[in-house]
């Protein structure tokens, strides 16, 4: 997924399958994908956020030339070229697009189609008592060998992907496992499959369709399609992997049943992004994801062919050469003719090094003037990460208040304006809008709020003053506690006495109080654990005493009182959602500004929810944004940012992030790392407390987001299995609403379910979404059907040059001959 204002690999590994739809790369890349929940009524779209068009330039196939190279930049050679396999990257499923079968596609709203080139129909067709999935292929579906796509190949994949053989090296692919049973129907072209427990997502499964050859055994599976394909079917061919470049060329495939493709080849270049300004400016490219930077350049370029300006007169207003005055040049060229032989030549040689610096400036405007920069929103939004598994974010306070103190609207705005692309934050983490499981559900933890956030902090202890207290003392409602049975004690005493306790009055006072009305109501705090945030029945249980874990000195801490009505409250709102998703609405607070005063907005959420009713939000107090401290340790977060040269605008975002933390007293400590460790070392090992990185969404969230947002489980060594939740924060219950929304065939119903997973895991604070990423794509200008898709998946043979505008359009007989020899259908 790359992007201005992130780094261009920085997601996460995700599902193969999903690697094959669209592929993110922000930092180490992860990979999505396409929903059963096709079905979508105009209510769906009532919460959705403004959705960017695709930017590809769209022609209609007869006004496309036939024959040219396409020189597409892609960020590395591929590792495989089997994209279930755990080291398959963007570049493998760009491959998989042009060369195999995708039995569904996605449109510009990122939901699922069916693909009529290779699947006449596909239904379920029984429900009791198993679940029986119809499909019907083309009849002119063949692989690049001349056999017919049909049952074998559909058996081969399911039992290498089923996870039943360990002798496949497979990354996970959920869907596989459901599957009971692939027979053969009435003929050839008919494949039913049979499943053992209901599956929503059974669109996801099959894409790509690989062929027996490859999937048939382990060997062929594991090590056999790594460098060569032995079939394909699709409208290109694979025809060579250089291994010292690591260029991937493609070719016109001639068994393509459907409409032929217009270029003749396609040549996929390893070009990091930090290099694709000069590559752009050397015209070695025509394609390229690039970013911010690049495509202010291509702008500036654009704008002076338009003005009338050539590269050379380009590079004396903007270049190397904007700096020489006349005052300046005359001095130069007398030194450079002057009496001082010595003097003269450095000047001479400093002279002949800056014209060609402008030469070189010149020529490269000239060519980036040739090139356009498509946009749009792509697929995948970045978010903020709290590491919840440890330290001041182990608190869901904490990590509320982290939250609260952010400004999402001023984050979104700042990367997105400036491109002209919409800059609504997003309310979901398990779709964006457009899509049919998209709502805003950022309600169940609430908007930007400054008094909020400090609010939550003093109720957990971290106050101002904090750091300086001797170790032991107690702050916020515990330190309230304490006193309030010192003065039982011994009132007049105390009262002569100054408190330890740095807490204000307003977030610690009512404590007693909430304690006996928690213990009458049954509101008391979980002890479920780390990872439980609000539980469904929070009076199941009773708040337990700090205890030592045994062996160690450590204190495990319960929430108090205050934190159990919290926890309550924003569970009851979540619930709330659950079973009445017409009552959330759009945005997501005010947009406070670093530096200007904050108005304070009240609570969009239930009355009450951090404070019993009524009780007044604590008043400002001086120092307010001093660092805060708890039993003598600051509050201090290490946020973790990429070092990379194409991490500039995300890096900046991260400094507005800092500056809104240390708003409300939250420290930070920014560490930043090479890209390449940045995920391995640091986000995939829980190496960090805060850290920016993108998820793509997907068209099947309850299979492809169930493993983000899972339950860590403890292994048997002691340590956590969080499968892809980088954040370590999840809940039983969340899991439970995934699994029903995967389990379901009802398609409302599983679109509901993922509603309210959606906004648990709001209430949860784990990860805050702050923008979808922008899409930035330089073309030539003449290079049709190609550039910033969006949420739809290119179509390989429609991309080719405008007619009369290509230069590598070959000459009419020419033309005329690949046109027969393709046997190019009528468009």
């Amino acid at each position: 997924m790359s992007q201005i204002g992130a780094p261009h690999g920085g997601t996460c590994p995700k599902s193969p399958r999903s690697r094959t739809l669209r592929t993110v790369a922000t930092l180490t890349s992860a990979v999505l994908a396409v929903t059963a929940l096709a079905g979508c009524s105009a209510d769906d779209d009532a919460d959705a956020a403004p959705v960017a068009v695709q930017d590809n330039a769209p022609t209609p196939r007869d006004l496309v030339a036939y024959g040219g190279t396409l020189r597409w930049a892609v960020d590395a050679a591929p590792t495989t070229l089997n994209a279930f396999q755990a080291d398959a990257d963007a570049t493998t499923s760009r491959i998989a697009g042009a060369l195999l079968p995708a039995l569904y596609t996605l449109d510009q709203r990122g939901r699922p189609q069916r693909n009529p080139d290779y699947l006449e129909s596909a239904q379920v067709v029984e429900t009791e008592p198993k679940q029986v999935v119809l499909y019907k292929l083309n009849q002119q579906a063949v692989w690049s060998d001349g056999r017919e796509i049909g049952a074998p190949d559909f058996v081969a994949q399911w039992r290498a992907l089923s996870g039943r053989d360990t002798a496949y090296w497979t990354a996970r692919n959920s869907g596989y496992e459901r599957i009971e049973k692939i027979e053969r129907g009435k003929n050839d072209l008919e494949v039913r499959v049979t499943f053992s427990k209901p599956y929503a997502d059974w669109q996801s499964l099959f894409t790509p369709l690989y062929p027996k050859q490859v999937m048939g055994s382990p060997d062929s599976f594991n090590d056999g399609a790594r460098t060569t394909l032995k079939a394909t079917a699709g409208p290109f061919l694979l025809k060579s992997v250089d291994a010292k470049s690591g260029d991937v060329t493609l070719i016109r495939s001639p068994r393509w049943w459907g409409q032929a493709a217009k270029l003749d080849t396609v040549v996929l270049k390893p070009v990091p992004r930090a290099d694709r300004a000069d590559a752009l400016a050397a015209g070695t490219l025509d394609l390229a994801e690039i970013d911010r930077s690049t495509a202010e350049r291509i702008s500036l370029a654009l704008k002076d062919a338009r003005a009338g300006r050539n590269g050379a007169q380009a590079a004396l207003a903007h270049g190397p050469g904007s700096s020489i005055t006349p005052s300046k040049a005359l001095k130069s060229w007398a030194l450079a003719h002057g009496s001082d032989e010595e003097k003269a030549e450095e000047v001479r040689a400093a002279r002949k090094k800056n014209q060609e610096a402008i030469a070189r400036y010149a020529s490269a405007q000239d060519t980036l003037a040739t090139y356009v920069v498509r946009k749009s929103l792509e697929p995948a939004y970045t978010q903020l990460s709290l590491n919840g598994e440890s330290g001041p974010l182990s608190d869901e306070r904490v990590r509320r208040a982290v939250a609260r103190a952010i400004d999402r609207q001023e984050l979104a705005e700042s990367v997105l304006k400036p491109l002209g692309l919409p800059a609504k934050p997003p309310g979901s983490h398990l779709a964006l809008a457009g899509q049919a499981a998209y709502k805003d559900s950022s309600d169940a933890l609430g908007g930007q709020d400054t008094q909020e956030a400090r609010a939550l902090l003093a109720d957990a202890g971290w106050v101002p003053g904090g750091a300086e207290q001797p170790a032991g003392t107690k702050a916020g409602s515990e330190a309230e506690k304490k006193e309030g049975t010192e003065k039982g004690a011994s009132e007049k005493k105390e009262a002569e006495k100054p408190a330890k306790s740095t807490a204000t009055p307003a977030a610690t006072a009512p404590a007693d109080a909430k304690k006996k009305s928690d213990e009458a109501s049954g509101d008391a705090p979980s002890d479920e654990g780390l990872y439980i945030v609000g539980d469904d029945k929070p009076g199941d249980r009773r708040a337990v005493p700090a205890q030592a874990a045994p062996g160690t000195g450590t204190r495990v801490l319960t929430p108090a009182p205050a934190a159990a009505l919290q926890g309550a409250a924003l569970q009851a709102r979540a619930e709330a959602l659950d079973t009445r998703p017409e009552a959330l609405e759009a945005g997501t607070g005010s947009a406070a500004r670093a530096g200007a005063p904050q108005a304070v907005k009240p609570d969009r959420g239930a009355a009450g929810a951090y404070a019993p009713r009524g009780t007044a939000a604590p008043a400002a107090v001086p120092g307010a944004q001093q660092a805060l401290g708890k039993d003598g340790k600051a509050l201090s977060l290490r946020f973790v940012l990429p070092s990379g040269p194409g991490s500039e605008s995300l890096r900046t975002v991260g400094d507005r992030i800092v500056r809104m933390l240390d708003a409300v007293g939250i420290r930070t400590e920014v560490t930043k790392v090479p890209d390449e460790s940045f995920f391995k070392d640091h986000i995939a090992s829980g190496d960090y407390d805060l850290a920016l990185y993108s998820w793509p969404a997907s068209a099947f969230p309850a299979t492809d987001a169930r493993p983000i947002f899972a339950k860590p489980e403890p292994a048997s060594d002691g340590s956590l299995m969080v499968e892809q939740n980088y954040s370590r924060v999840g809940t039983d219950r969340i899991d439970q609403l995934f699994d029903q929304a995967a389990g379901t065939l009802d398609e409302e119903e599983a679109l509901e379910l993922v509603r309210q997973a959606d906004a648990r895991i709001w209430a949860a604070a784990g990860s805050i979404p702050l923008y979808q990423r922008p899409q930035l794509v330089a073309a030539r200008a003449d290079l049709v059907n190609a550039g910033a898709w969006g949420f739809a998946a290119p179509r390989y043979q429609d991309i080719g040059f405008e007619k009369d505008a290509s230069p590598k359009k070959a000459d009419k007989k020419a033309d005329k001959r690949t046109g027969e020899k393709t046997g190019e259908k009528a468009d």
